[in-house]
Parts: structure tokens; C-alpha cells; sequence
């Protein structure tokens, strides 16, 4: 990936990110040092860090990044969908597709969650999902509202379970290494979610439609 000459710096912060989940797409983010994104993108390290202060700025970068994107992602597919229910769906499938496109980005995830000391990076994925699973209670309220719920449902547990199923769908994709799967398996394991948040009328109905 090499970068070109009178970029801005915006831009090669950009590039620099970009570096970071393309590398993480093949090896461990763990493992990852500024050697290796400076070389994959053809610079020195004396260039990196003329836009970065440090690796973690680096990470904290990246993972801003992937809470910038993923977040747009989901509110475009959700905007489109008739009603809060099918908004769920449509942000399940989007979700789905965003590992898909982009393989590093669970990688990254997981590996950050996973890191001995609170860097920053870390803290920024908390607060990643902490804001992920507000935007899902909410949707899973308005859902409550219209009647598509099943009375009692504990809408918090309802949405740890919404992220955990993405989350275990991505993981289980990367221990056979096939990402395609994450697309493939959503719709289904999105209906199984639905199976138990729903009213048992409704579930019965569309199983005999």
C-alpha cells in the first residue's frame, strides 16, 4: 500500500488506519508493530509518527475510525427499514456485511478487549459497545412500543444477546478462517434472536405463513 506525495495530514492518518486493518486482516493485531505499518505502506517510521504520537495514538485512531464507520453503516440500514423490528434486521445484516468487507476490524476488536493494561484504545472499544448497545435498547424499546415485543422482555439482556450473537458469528468465522460465512449465517441466526424476543402469536403466525 504505497502513499503518495502532498497528502494531507488527515490523509495519511487515514492511510495510516487503513494500514493498521489491512494488516490485521492476515496476522494477530497483537503482534502488529509500527515496523510492520510503516513498511506496509512504504514509508519510514519517522514518517509515521510525524502524524501520530505514539502506537497506542495509533490504535485509538483505528478504532475511532471503525466506530465512525460502522455506526454510519448501521444508521443508514436502519433509517430504511419499515419500523423499529425491521430496523434491527436491517442493522444485524449491515453489521454482517461490514465484517465481511472489512476482516480486520473483529480481529482488532476482540484483540483490544483482550489487552492486559486499559489503553486508550481499549477504553474507545467499550465505549464503542456501550454505545452500540444503547442505540439497540432503544430500537428494541420502540419495538416494545408497537407491540412487537413479547411482554416482560428485558430489553438490556435483549441487547447484550444482539451483539453477542454478531460477535460469536464473527469469531467462529475467523477459527475457520471464512468471513463469507459471517453474511451467510446472519439472516438465519437474526430469525433465531427475533424467535425469542417476539410475541408468541407472532412467531407462531409467521411460521405458518
Amino acid at each position: 500500500m504505497p502513499t503518495k506525495r502532498n497528502l494531507t495530514a488527515e490523509a495519511r492518518r487515514e492511510l495510516t488506519v487503513q494500514a493498521v486493518i489491512e494488516l490485521s486482516a492476515g496476522d494477530d493485531p497483537a503482534t502488529i508493530t509500527t515496523t510492520d505499518i510503516a513498511k506496509h505502506m512504504q514509508v519510514t517510521q519517522g514518517a509515521l509518527f510525524r502524524h501520530f504520537a505514539s502506537k497506542d495514538a495509533i490504535w485509538e485512531a483505528v478504532i475511532d475510525w471503525i466506530e465512525t464507520r460502522v455506526m454510519q453503516r448501521l444508521e443508514t440500514a436502519a433509517a430504511q427499514a419499515d419500523g423499529p423490528l425491521a430496523a434491527l434486521r436491517a442493522m444485524f445484516l449491515a453489521h454482517a456485511d461490514f465484517i465481511v468487507v472489512h476482516p480486520g476490524v473483529p480481529r482488532l476488536l476482540v484483540g483490544q478487549l483482550q489487552h492486559s493494561r486499559p489503553t486508550p484504545a481499549r477504553r474507545r472499544v467499550h465505549a464503542l459497545l456501550g454505545t452500540y448497545q444503547q442505540r439497540i435498547e432503544r430500537l428494541l424499546i420502540q419495538a416494545r412500543e408497537a407491540g412487537e415485543l413479547r411482554e416482560g422482555l428485558d430489553i438490556a439482556s435483549a441487547a447484550v444477546q444482539f451483539i453477542g450473537i454478531l460477535q460469536g458469528l464473527a469469531i467462529q468465522a475467523l477459527m475457520v478462517n471464512d468471513l463469507q460465512r459471517v453474511a451467510r449465517q446472519a439472516p438465519g441466526a437474526f430469525e433465531i434472536f427475533c424467535h425469542g424476543i417476539r410475541p408468541p402469536d407472532a412467531a407462531r403466525g409467521k411460521a405458518e405463513t
